[in-house]
């Protein structure tokens, strides 16, 4: 009996293994292809092949602007586009170049379900054919709370419209996409993969790691700030992205106290959750009303049995339990960022106690318990079309 295959649509996605771009999309993808024949359509990107195979995955990617300048897919489209204005000009032809190549490689595989990352660009391209092939799309955060002129909620409404079920990362989500006209809505993040390597505690002053884009809605400007008033720690922060010469230079004062890694691999990434001894997720609101779902990340940190200090946001906090998997504080509060880190500095117990909860509370968001409900999610929609 033939397998089904999926269509996977979506803008993120690893040029080469370990090059440090989020890898959720590829994870689901792995787990999809054990029932399903998949096939990943996303845009080019500097050092990408325009048709691989993934190990069971077959990965197209599409052209969309002459090379030199083709960049506004290379990470986060909206803070690209934030931070350098002319990119804007790339985003309508990368969704006419996506709008070409769903239906050219839809020809080229007939699949019986397409899943869309997020619903602009993605759900945009490919609600046409939610007509005659089941579309699921998912929106993991930044779509769907920013875009909200008239010209971006009607896009999304016309997303949700075509799809015959829609996943976000949490329950606010869920009603958002609800007043938007969502017949169908599940809360389903994404999943994460869990570090093997075993952490190396020292002696010394407590070691926190912050992982994420360095955009605003991460917050690491209040990291910046709070770590002021808390001198026996330092900070390492993993990634890259525009606000990186902002960040530097407000961390300039702390010397050798606080070290940017930039992206890492994922070898690289596991080796410094297992050097840390708090991971700090200080997200908050945009300007542009942009926020976290549920951040990859810190479902990796919790996975990695870290004490995680975050932010009391929707889908932080429904993943962590305050004081029992974690420590949650408000969002953009610089002192009460301060004061959570410095009491679990000063405690090795307590640190140890919250990340034994949270690597146990980190379960039920595996990329293999995630990929499972994604599979009998695809399954579903194909046998009531």
């Amino acid at each position: 009996m033939a397998r089904p295959r999926a269509l996977v649509v979506a803008t993120t996605y690893p040029a080469h293994a370990g090059d440090g771009t989020p890898a959720f999309v590829q994870d689901l993808c792995l787990q999809l292809a054990t029932d399903f024949d998949v096939t990943v359509l996303v845009p080019a990107v500097p050092g990408g092949a325009k048709r691989e195979l993934d190990g069971p995955l077959t990965v197209v990617r599409h052209r969309y602007f002459p090379r030199r300048w083709e960049t506004v897919a290379d990470g986060a489209i909206l803070e690209n586009v934030r931070s350098r204005k002319s990119t804007i000009v790339q985003v309508p032809l990368l969704i006419a170049s996506q709008w070409c190549a769903v239906r050219r490689v839809t020809r080229e595989i007939r699949p019986d379900v397409i899943h869309a990352h997020w619903l602009v660009p993605a759900g945009v391209s490919t609600r046409a054919l939610g007509r005659r092939v089941p579309l699921v799309v998912t929106t993991l955060g930044g779509d769907l709370y920013a875009l909200n002129s008239g010209l971006g909620r009607w896009l999304k409404r016309r997303v949700v419209a075509a799809a015959r079920v829609v996943t976000v990362m949490n329950s606010d989500m869920a009603a958002r996409v609800g007043d938007l006209g969502g017949r169908d809505v599940r809360v389903m993040p994404m999943g994460a993969r869990f570090s093997t390597v075993v952490p190396t505690p020292t002696a010394g002053p407590a070691r926190l790691l912050a992982v994420g884009r360095l955009v605003p809605k991460k917050g690491f400007d209040v990291l910046l700030a709070a770590l002021r008033a808390v001198p026996e720690a330092t900070l390492t922060i993993v990634g890259d992205g525009p606000e990186g010469d902002a960040l530097r230079a407000a961390a300039a004062p702390f010397g050798t106290r606080v070290t940017f890694a930039g992206q890492l691999g994922r070898e690289q990434l596991d080796s410094a959750y297992a050097r840390a001894d708090i991971a700090v997720f200080p997200s908050q609101r945009a300007a542009s009303g942009d926020q976290d779902g549920l951040p990859v990340a810190m479902l990796e940190a919790m996975g990695s049995g870290l004490a995680v200090v975050a932010s009391d946001l929707p889908g932080l906090n429904e993943a962590i339990t305050h004081t029992v998997s974690g420590v949650l504080v408000p969002a953009g509060d610089a002192d009460a960022l301060a004061a959570a880190i410095g009491e679990l500095a000063a405690d090795p117990a307590q640190r140890r106690t919250l990340g034994e909860a949270a690597k146990v509370a980190s379960d039920r968001y595996s990329i293999e318990a995630v990929g499972a409900g994604y599979r009998e999610l695809l399954h579903g929609v194909i046998a009531k079309n």
